[in-house]
């Protein structure tokens, strides 16, 4: 079955960097658009960025927009989101997931001094 397993996440001050990753399994994963959502505390669920299946083209959220890059390894099966010039904003537990709905547990990134 589809699985996507997000890694990367944890504690930054703010300016900090950190890359996310999504290991793939279970689905043509080089077939998919593949998103980065976020969730807050308190929040709703906020998307981030999307890749298209060749990995050419790429939207982002204007929150995050010029600072997080998404890419992807279609041999590897991997989807990154490269973050920086974080802010306490961007705190939140953040998912892969295909434009088919499916996601992964998520990895929490906490933005604080």
């Amino acid at each position: 079955q589809v699985q996507l397993v997000e890694s990367g996440g944890g504690l930054v001050q703010p300016g900090g960097s950190l890359r996310l990753s999504c290991a793939a399994s279970g689905f043509t994963f080089s077939n998919y658009y593949m998103n980065w959502f976020r969730q807050a505390p308190g929040k709703g669920l906020e998307w981030v960025s999307q890749i298209k299946s060749g990995g050419g083209i790429t939207s982002y959220a204007d929150s995050v927009k010029g600072r997080f890059t998404i890419s992807r390894d279609n041999a590897k099966r991997t989807l990154y989101l490269q973050m920086n010039s974080l802010k306490p904003e961007d705190t939140a537990v953040y998912y892969c997931a295909t434009t088919g709905g499916a996601k992964g547990q998520g990895t929490q990134v906490t933005v604080s001094s």
